[in-house]
């Protein structure tokens, strides 16, 4: 194990978002991206009581990709392109916003009949340079598809990306990787991604990385091209994620993400002039923040 292998440690802050508290973890100012992830929510934990669930209402993306994956509860996806689709613990949904996208993420009415847990976590994908004015798309892919990676005394889900063999079938525009791992109490991980930069997050239980605590919500940055072995103190579930570095810096204005700020413009003045698409079975209007 290579000693000094965590970069930083973040911890977030918290942020109001659809009816409940999510915690944001990238980016912040002394970290924009690791890898082509440049924004890493985590929902929840929470329980939502009867009657009421969560409601974003239909907002813009340029220049990215949104993935989603939840440990907890479900959400209901609709968008421009006419998706509609619930996403449960284990599957991932992944929208490719490109040239520009609307959706909206709510809970469904049955979800409402009842309280519920929700947990999930949230992530923007920088798209390269050149596919940022691709055409918009969504794909949701059931867990039962997403390869299984398992080690003693751990096991996990390979969302995307490549690694510990196995390949998952989600396309992406850029090489990176994200992993969903549960380790038992007392187990150990040994984690050598072939990438540039990489992360763990510890979304439940308490982990050590090179003798570094590491407690659930807090996000370990680790150095480049990194060699860990990693301890879970307690039973833990962790999302292990990074890539190739981006090889330009990346714009963020709400939800929009590019290498240029006259298209960070172009995409407000776009929103504020309602020249969007709309979401079939959606009518609220988000302002454009100002």
């Amino acid at each position: 194990m290579t000693e000094g292998s965590v970069e930083r440690i973040i911890s977030g802050k918290q942020k109001e978002l659809g009816g409940l508290t999510v915690r944001r973890l990238l980016p912040v100012a002394k970290r924009r991206s690791v890898g082509a992830f440049v924004f890493l929510d985590h929902m929840g934990p929470t329980i939502l009581a009867a009657g009421q669930g969560l409601d974003v209402p239909p907002h813009p993306h340029i220049g990215l990709a949104t993935v989603t994956y939840l440990y907890e509860g479900s959400i209901l996806h609709r968008d421009s392109l006419g998706s509609l689709q619930e996403i449960l613990p284990g599957d991932v949904n992944w929208m490719t916003a490109g040239r520009g996208i609307v959706h909206s993420e709510r809970s469904g009415e049955l979800a409402r009949s009842s309280h519920q847990e929700l947990n999930g976590l949230q992530l923007w994908v920088a798209l390269p340079k050149d596919r940022e004015e691709t055409a918009p798309a969504f794909v949701h892919t059931p867990k039962q598809a997403l390869p299984v990676i398992a080690g003693e005394g751990w096991t996990g889900r390979l969302i995307a990306g490549e690694l510990f063999g196995q390949q998952s079938p989600v396309s992406t525009f850029t090489r990176l990787f994200f992993a969903d791992i549960s380790l038992n109490a007392a187990s150990s991980l040994r984690l050598q991604p072939n990438y540039d930069e990489a992360a763990v997050y510890v979304v439940l239980g308490e982990v050590e990385i090179d003798s570094q605590l590491v407690a659930a919500g807090e996000l370990a940055v680790l150095n480049n091209k990194p060699k860990i072995e990693l301890l879970a103190r307690k039973s833990s579930v962790i999302a292990v994620l990074g890539g190739d570095a981006l090889h330009e810096p990346r714009i963020m204005y709400w939800n929009f993400v590019s290498t240029s700020q006259s298209r960070i413009e172009q995409a407000k003045k776009e929103w504020r002039d309602q020249q969007y698409d709309r979401v079939p079975g959606e009518t609220d209007f988000v302002p454009l923040p100002e």
